[in-house]
């Protein structure tokens, strides 16, 4: 044994098990009277929030609620549930966030699949939560969150207890509880689950707290920043933000909707410096009337996710004084875990090819140990020359623990010692990533692979086009063509004919579509294009 492995063992003096639960501690030890949470005409200072989470974990204990059992919410951006990243686990229990649009079949599986104990409500969700409600065979604490800037035509009660009382009732002096170990869960967030029942993947503290430094750095985010949650913190936890921010002595802009003129005028109220959103949310901005926008006193940096993007949104975001960095990564990742980092050598580059550039998924972050494109049959990796399609590959402390209560999940997405994207993707000999598709979602034609997004990156350049999607439609001749449905920018018509004729100009003839459908396209709560409801409709 080395000499370095004698009398240098572990200690609680040198360990301490990882938490983004720290970062809140230090926020109101350091900065007691900043502005930490804003909302409408609420503000909450880091000594008040500090305070708040404490005596909901300590109620949450006083009801039974102990280490290993789920708390769930479901709820808008407001302070309730930014103040959940750190009361449910300050009470030993996992915070399982779920999404709002959900139907009350998938609310109802959610709340039993994860042995809900607690769900915490916003009373505008009364239908769909009731109708789950009564279906369900276990008894849960219902907590209602009565916002007076919810829809009041649209809220009713739902449970016996609310939020601000339900707090009152904790002790401020509760000794809250660390975690024993960083590997401990931390939180449950369910995938959308387009095919089959969603499945809840568990985030520990150790990654929780990895992913809001490694997004701190790898953003350049700085201290005191603005920051403005358009991105719901039910999904992924709000990419983490709701851990980093108080890391930064930031101020947390809740957003209770997604509304564009809304935007605009917190970004101008409060001096917004950054925000994330998915590509729907940045074609809203680009898009809005010119009487909701409000001309940017500062530039404003922001990060987009979720699906890749079109060229063509950097240029438009740049035009209005956004600075948009595009990053990529999926639930099962804590969000996002690649950057499209910018090197000075591409100043030199025409726009368009800067754009194209930014359009790509890119490379890892400081959080992330590892991102590779590999064929996941043999697992090795592919040439590096941006035309050799494989799947990514991630691993790193930021990859999930695995599916709640899904052992053979679990192991098929972590076969070969890496966590399986299901994303299809190139690698340039750069080492920079640009996803190509999700496997299920490439056109086999006639033995070509094409990728939907190429073809959705063209239509987006057309001035007609607010945004595209491409899906296979079945052919007796090729077995699959490409098939563009179309939701196009107000006062600016165009025709099926017209889009086909402009993607020729650019794209090889058996990836034109051969078909253009105009229509409001399904979307998830955070802006992804469900294109499995498009394939339906062949």
């Amino acid at each position: 044994m080395s000499h370095y492995d004698t009398n240098l063992d572990k200690n609680s003096a040198n360990f301490v098990p990882l938490t983004p639960l720290t970062f809140l501690m230090r926020a109101k030890e350091i900065y007691p009277e900043y502005e930490a949470v804003i909302y409408e005409d609420r503000k909450y200072t880091w000594a008040q929030v500090y305070k708040r989470t404490i005596k909901f974990a300590s109620a949450l204990n006083k009801i039974g609620v102990k280490k290993g059992d789920t708390v769930s919410f479901l709820a808008f951006n407001t302070p309730e549930i930014f103040e959940g990243h750190y009361s449910v686990p300050m009470s030993g229990a996992v915070l399982n966030t779920i999404n709002i649009r959900l139907d009350a079949k998938t609310i109802a599986y959610i709340l039993e699949h994860s042995d809900a104990k607690v769900l915490v409500v916003d009373r505008q969700l009364h239908i769909e939560v009731k109708k789950a409600l009564s279906t369900l065979k276990n008894e849960i604490t219902i907590i209602d969150i009565a916002d007076k800037f919810a829809d009041q035509s649209k809220c009713e009660k739902i449970g016996d207890l609310e939020y601000e009382s339900f707090l009152n009732t904790g002790d401020e002096n509760f000794d809250w509880k660390m975690p024993e170990d960083e590997w401990q869960a931390i939180s449950l967030s369910y995938t959308s689950g387009t095919t089959g029942n969603p499945k809840g993947v568990v985030y520990h503290h150790r990654g929780s707290y990895l992913m809001s430094t490694g997004s701190a750095v790898a953003w350049n985010m700085p201290s005191r920043l603005n920051f403005l949650t358009i991105v719901p913190m039910f999904h992924c936890n709000g990419w983490g933000y709701p851990w980093t921010i108080p890391m930064l002595n930031g101020r947390t802009i809740c957003l209770r909707n997604i509304d564009v003129k809304k935007i605009f005028e917190l970004i101008d109220k409060h001096n917004v410096t950054h925000f994330g959103g998915a590509p729907i949310v940045l074609n809203m901005i680009t898009g809005a009337q010119e009487s909701d926008r409000k001309k940017l006193k500062q530039k404003v940096y922001v990060l987009t996710a979720g699906a890749p993007p079109p060229s063509i949104i950097f240029k438009k975001m740049k035009e209005l004084g956004f600075e948009v960095m595009h990053v990529y990564g999926l639930t099962e990742t804590y969000g996002h875990v690649t950057q499209c980092a910018w090197n000075d050598a591409w100043n030199d580059f025409d726009e368009e090819k800067q754009n194209e550039i930014k359009a790509r998924q890119g490379v890892r972050y400081p959080n992330t140990e590892g991102v590779a494109v590999m064929d996941p049959e043999t697992m090795i990796e592919v040439p590096k020359d941006g035309k050799t399609i494989g799947e990514i590959m991630i691993k790193g402390n930021v990859v999930m623990k695995g599916y709640f209560k899904d052992k053979d999940a679990t192991n098929k997405a972590m076969a070969g010692g890496w966590f399986h994207s299901g994303d299809l993707a190139v690698m340039y000999p750069d080492g920079y990533v640009k996803i190509q598709d999700r496997s299920k979602d490439i056109i086999i034609s006639g033995g070509e692979n094409i990728s939907s997004i190429e073809i959705e990156n063209t239509l987006a350049k057309h001035p007609s086009v607010s945004i595209a999607a491409v899906v296979a439609k079945p052919d007796e001749k090729w077995g699959e063509v490409p098939c563009a449905f179309i939701e196009m920018v107000k006062d600016k018509p165009t025709t099926e004919k017209e889009l086909i004729g402009f993607c020729k100009e650019t794209l090889a003839g058996f990836k034109v579509p051969k078909q253009v459908v105009f229509c409001e396209l399904p979307k998830t709560s955070t802006g992804k294009i469900q294109k499995f409801e498009l394939r339906k409709k062949f």
